[in-house]
């Protein structure tokens, strides 16, 4: 249901085509949404059929016709409802952490090495995420007014916060591991 609320959201502020949203999804919101190409293309067709958004054909000569879709008055009225909404709770659930909680069962080395690969994983998605900043500026010149930008670097602030805490929690994993405080199998 949010990937139909992140796309109105988009096309609130500017027409695009599924391939400029995809790309918008990569350079905005991955840190907390992704969503592949299939996806938003199902949800576009899903949005235009509840009259949320519109679809029209612009012809090209060099290239395939692009379909560029665009909010509706009907749209923007369910996205709005939508924002003013109580922010949606879920429980959390992660397969990471059932895999942990059930590694007891491997040797040592196993277990050091399944925290070394998702540090390394961490480090590489703060990488990335450090390059979003430069990314939302890009895009500054849709947003109507400094304070959606604004809105846009807190969940990037949330998302930084939540990947080092998990690096910081694997690397202290990894030291108590090689410091042999893993209890004997």
């Amino acid at each position: 249901m949010s990937l139909n609320y992140a796309i109105l959201g988009f096309l609130n502020y500017s027409p695009f085509t599924g391939y400029d949203l995809k790309k918008m999804f990569d350079n905005s919101v991955r840190h907390f949404w992704s969503a592949d190409q299939s996806q938003i293309y199902r949800t576009l067709a899903h949005l235009t059929e509840q009259g949320l958004a519109e679809m029209r054909v612009v012809e090209q000569s060099d290239r395939p016709d692009r379909k560029v879709y665009s909010i509706t008055p009907a749209g923007r009225e369910a996205l709005l409802n939508w924002l003013a909404s109580p922010i949606p709770t879920q429980e959390p659930h992660s397969g990471p952490l059932v895999q942990v909680f059930f590694a007891g069962q491997l040797p040592d080395e196993a277990i050091l090495a399944k925290f070394e690969y998702a540090a390394a994983l961490m480090r590489e998605v703060l990488a990335r995420y450090a390059q979003v900043p430069a990314r939302v500026e890009e895009y500054e010149a849709l947003l109507h007014s400094p304070r959606e930008a604004f809105m846009w670097r807190l969940t990037l602030e949330l998302g930084i916060k939540e990947v080092q805490a998990q690096l910081e929690w694997a690397e202290s994993v990894i030291a108590r591991i090689k410091n042999h405080e893993l209890p004997p199998a």
